[in-house]
Parts: structure tokens; sequence; C-alpha cells
């Protein structure tokens, strides 16, 4: 037996009595259609049972009702939160999110960006690695834009957190405990955030009472942290300032194997506070990231733009120190 027809425009229009043009801008909203007629309208579309498909209606209106978000490593968990905030608030007001990874690669992070805003409304940049010049070349074309955690930007409101207050609130804790000679293992070196962490750190030497900081570059993931364990433990340090919960996961797994006892033989921070982090043996001191609001504000910032509403131009949140049991007073012994 054949299927019946799906009921379309011209249908909708019969029944109304109306022209097709009529039909469109009525089950659009457009507010320049008669009221008795826009309800004539959703009348013969709701007799018919008519829905508009989201394609012609995207045609229409010019829009897709879809932003992209390009991000530097989808396997990270502080960006999995970030998308998590904006994809649930995006959804909420009738947007679905495409993600690009660039997976750390600027010749990709660069044509994604382009590539995505021909396919959708807008782009949001999370946390870019190409530089201030290329960032503020490119932006011009891809607006409306928001990025999230760089510094500000001309055309583009701005999202992220305070990394530099963050690392601070873990050197004063480190020395706090009696810490002189600490380690930083360095992650996405290209990044800003990078550069907050080593700002924050050079004004902790130059401002504190013989503190010591050896920065090792290491990288993002697990297996950076394993990496370096021995080139750890070669600089006679008490303390190590991992650039991620993961890198400190990883280099607190490598320690563990070597029997070296964390936190008495030595203190281990990380950053982000990412699901896992408490649940280490020891538990992980770290900085906790708002992840998720970073998430929800980046798609304020883009709904504003696409509602022709201001944005905020510049949104800074603040991390908080989670102390657990990774960390603790220098041991000579």
């Amino acid at each position: 037996m054949a299927r019946a027809a799906r009921p379309g425009i011209t249908d909708v229009a019969k029944l109304a009595g109306v022209s097709l043009s009529t039909v469109s801008r009525a089950m659009n909203g457009n507010p320049t259609v008669d009221p008795a007629l826009a309800e004539r309208v959703r009348a013969a579309a709701a007799q018919l049972g008519y829905t508009a498909s989201p394609v012609a209606r995207s045609l229409v209106l010019g829009r897709t009702q879809t932003v992209a978000v390009v991000i530097p490593d989808l396997e990270n968990p502080t960006f999995q939160a970030i998308l998590r905030g904006l994809s649930r608030a995006a959804t909420a007001d009738g947007y679905h999110v495409l993600v690009a990874d660039s997976r750390e690669d600027l010749d990709e992070e660069h044509a994604l960006a382009r590539a995505t805003r021909l396919r959708t409304d807008g782009v949001i940049l999370c946390a870019p690695r190409m530089s201030e010049d290329e960032l503020a070349e490119m932006l011009p074309a891809l607006s409306p834009a928001v990025v999230v955690n760089r510094g500000p930007q001309v055309g583009a409101p701005v999202v992220g957190a305070d990394y530099g207050a963050g690392m601070r609130q873990i050197l004063d804790h480190l020395t706090a405990l009696g810490h002189r000679r600490l380690v930083y293992l360095a992650g996405a070196t290209r990044s800003v955030t990078h550069r907050a962490r080593q700002a924050a750190i050079a004004a902790a030497v130059r401002d504190g009472e013989g503190l010591e900081v050896e920065e090792i570059t290491a990288g993002v993931a697990f297996d950076s942290g394993t990496a370096v364990a021995d080139r750890v433990l070669a600089t006679g340090a008490t303390a190590v300032i991992a650039y991620n919960d993961l890198v400190a996961m990883g280099l607190l797994s490598a320690l563990t194997i070597r029997r070296v006892d964390v936190p008495r033989q030595l203190s281990i921070t990380g950053f982000d506070d990412i699901p896992f982090a408490a649940y280490t043996s020891p538990p992980l001191t770290t900085a906790a990231v708002p992840a998720v609001e970073l998430g929800e504000a980046a798609w304020a910032a883009m709904h504003a733009q696409l509602t022709a509403e201001e944005p905020t131009p510049m949104l800074t949140l603040t991390p908080t120190l989670i102390v657990r049991g990774s960390t603790a007073i220098p041991h000579s012994d």
C-alpha cells in the first residue's frame, strides 16, 4: 500500500487561501504578516499536520541554527566540560553545535575556523593556538565569533579563566607549606594560559624569599607526565606544579612505580580539577577551573550577537584552589 504524501507548503497555502510567501513568512514568525492571516496559516498547518523542513527554514531565514566550536584537543576533559556547558545552553535556545578538533595543529586550526564558518551562523574558538596577529586578522571574517581563554580581542567577545590567579593560589599554598624548590611542567607552550602561568611564577620568584622554580617542557597529556618523571626527580625539587591534571596524574603514576612517596617525598599539584582528580591516590591538589560555566558564558556571548543584543566584551572567571592529599610540608629525610 502506497504511503500517503507528506503535506507540503502548497497544501497549507491552498487550505488557508493565501500565497506561498505568506505561509513561509507566517511559519517563520515574520512580524509583517497580519495576525489574523498568521493564525489562519497556523491553523491550516495544524489541520494538515504540516511542519516546516529545517533545511527549508534555514534557506528562508539565512540561518542554520548551528554554531561551530573549534577546540585544540577533544580528549582533554576540560575542553569536554566547556563543550558540555556550551552545547546544553545552545540546545536550550534551539541551536545545534558543530565540534571541530584541530588536534593542536595550527594549520588545521586555521582551516577549520574558516571552513566551519561557511556552514554555520558563527564560530567559537576555544583556546586558539594562533598568534595575536593571526587571530586579529581572522576574526572579522568569522564574525559573529567568540574567543575562549585568550586576551581581549578587537571585534569579538572573550570569556576565560584567570589562569594567573589560579597559579598564584597554588604557589601560595606550596610556599606556605614550606616548599622553596619547585618544578613547573609546562604544557601547551603556544597558549596564552601557559604564558599566564609563567607570569605568575616569575612574580612569585621575584617576590618570594629564596624561591626557585625550574621549568621542564612536558606536554598536556597523561603520557607527558610519565615521560618526565626521572627528570623531575633529578632536580631535587620538593614540589611539582603540573600544567594540568592529566600531566599531574601521569607523573603520579610513574612515581608510584618508582616507589616515591607522594606527598612525603614530593608534593604534586595539577590544574583544572577534572572529574578524576579527586580519585587518584593520593587525591590531587589542583586549581578548579569553572569549565562548564565558561561554556555557558561563551554561548551567552554568541547568542547575544545572533539576536542583535550587546554581548559582554570580556568576562573572566577565577579558578578555586582545591587542597587534597597530594601536597604536604616538605620532609628532609
